[in-house]
């Protein structure tokens, strides 16, 4: 019996029973066939054809490991639950039908790099007593022409699979600009001096691997005449023929005649330039050799992320708050915020140590730390409190058989009264005075 049969009619199959009709499908509208999903990003050539990508991508990955959601906070600034809305289903779920959250932060982080800015465009839109209430998709578009009060916006339509240019008005678009402008997009930013230098270190390596041999051929007479000049040329040309008609590229010269060959071109300096400004422009951005090949400690890490990758996210925000939550929203506490997972970095012979110190002392419950390590919660209620695990709690007491049970009540204590503490105090010195008399009468002094 097959696994299918046991769903009966139930069972729908893609090729052999399509019924555009009954699905809700339309007939083919506009495509593109290109190969390629029509909606990518794509760099500028000149950060395209360079070791520029890797550095670009590099740090749009890293922008895209932090988690964006909507939030609302308390009257003291603090986190207290996400908010059930349409902009946090964009952020956390699905910005738009081609992109997930983490390709839709990878795209605005590799736009900003690219062209100085980025702009969320909103696409699908609740509207209420004329106003924007909440954000259904949105998606990341260039700016290409800017106004007062407007920007003109290059956005991926899906509706005609191609690029549109639109106008929007600034109030509702979000653009995060790139904080490392001066280093990447100004006119004579370091990163624009090294693409040069690559540009320039592409041609040479290109004339030197063009299939010249650079040779100079020194004959056994002087070229001074037509006559001889022409002697010359037919020389060259003989000898072209003969090392481009050989099978193995050899050719016959006179023992008179000297040949030298160059083996490299004329000396420059512009590997050692390129070091240079790889160097500076790593530095100028908070990056490392270590960063790039995945060598970095967690202390080089920290500092990358706090160079580098926080102003990104911090840009983002920003520009997402204004936009999109508004200044009544933002009075009442809400707020977009990013997170990371604290732990990434964090060694696995370190983690039961970290784990101790943050259940110790009442930080996460033991639930949330096996989320933190993949590890399903337990069913135990303990698990989800916040209580130190080495200290037993008030009222409780260790049994023999090592569990913690309710320590006995003890005896209630009389309650005692100020009138009765002194009456007390009173029958006492009663008894002392008594017992010196007898002492005094059993000695029998005589007068």
């Amino acid at each position: 019996m097959s696994v299918l049969s046991a769903f009966g009619k139930n069972i729908r199959n893609l090729f052999r029973d399509q019924q555009p009709e009954a699905d809700g499908y339309r007939a083919p509208g506009p495509s593109y066939s290109g190969g390629v999903r029509p909606d990518r990003t794509y760099l500028r050539g000149s950060n395209e054809r360079s070791i520029i990508a890797s550095v670009l991508m590099r740090i749009s990955i890293d922008v895209a490991d932090l988690a964006f959601r909507h939030v609302m906070l308390d009257k003291k600034g603090r986190y207290t639950d996400d908010i059930d809305s349409a902009l946090n289903r964009c952020l956390t779920f699905e910005p738009n039908l081609d992109q997930g959250p983490r390709a839709f932060r990878q795209d605005i982080a590799l736009t900003m790099m690219d062209t100085n800015e980025a702009c969320i465009v909103p696409v699908d839109i609740i509207r209420r007593n004329g106003e924007v209430v909440d954000i259904v998709t949105m998606r990341v578009g260039r700016v290409i022409e800017w106004q007062p009060q407007h920007v003109k916006v290059s956005v991926f339509n899906p509706e005609s699979m191609r690029r549109e240019d639109v106008w929007m008005p600034k109030t509702r678009v979000a653009i995060p600009d790139n904080p490392l402008y001066t280093v990447m997009n100004g006119p004579n930013s370091t990163l624009n001096r090294l693409i040069r230098k690559l540009n320039l270190l592409d041609v040479v390596d290109e004339q030197s691997s063009s299939g010249k041999l650079d040779l100079i051929i020194q004959l056994p007479y002087t070229v001074r005449g037509d006559v001889k000049r022409e002697q010359v040329n037919n020389r060259r040309d003989e000898l072209e023929a003969q090392l481009q008609g050989s099978k193995y590229g050899v050719a016959w010269a006179d023992a008179s005649e000297k040949i030298t060959q160059l083996n490299r071109p004329v000396e420059n300096n512009l590997l050692s330039q390129i070091e240079f400004l790889t160097d500076l422009l790593y530095s100028q951005m908070g990056l490392t050799k270590g960063v790039m090949d995945g060598s970095a400690d967690e202390k080089e890490m920290l500092n990358y992320f706090n160079r580098t990758v926080k102003p990104f996210a911090e840009s983002i925000v920003e520009a997402m708050v204004r936009t999109f939550v508004g200044l009544d929203a933002w009075q009442r506490g809400e707020r977009i915020r990013y997170y990371r997972d604290p732990f990434t970095l964090v060694p696995i012979g370190q983690m039961a140590d970290i784990a101790d110190k943050f259940t110790r002392n009442e930080i996460l419950t033991a639930n949330e730390m096996r989320g933190f390590m993949g590890i399903e919660p337990h069913d135990d209620p303990k698990a989800d409190e916040l209580l130190n695990s080495n200290i037993n709690p008030t009222g409780m007491e260790l049994a023999g058989d090592g569990s913690v049970v309710p320590k006995p009540a003890s005896p209630a204590s009389p309650v005692s009264s100020p009138e009765a503490d002194r009456a007390a105090a009173s029958a006492g010195f009663d008894e002392i005075d008594k017992a010196i008399t007898e002492v005094f009468d059993s000695l029998e002094v005589s007068k």
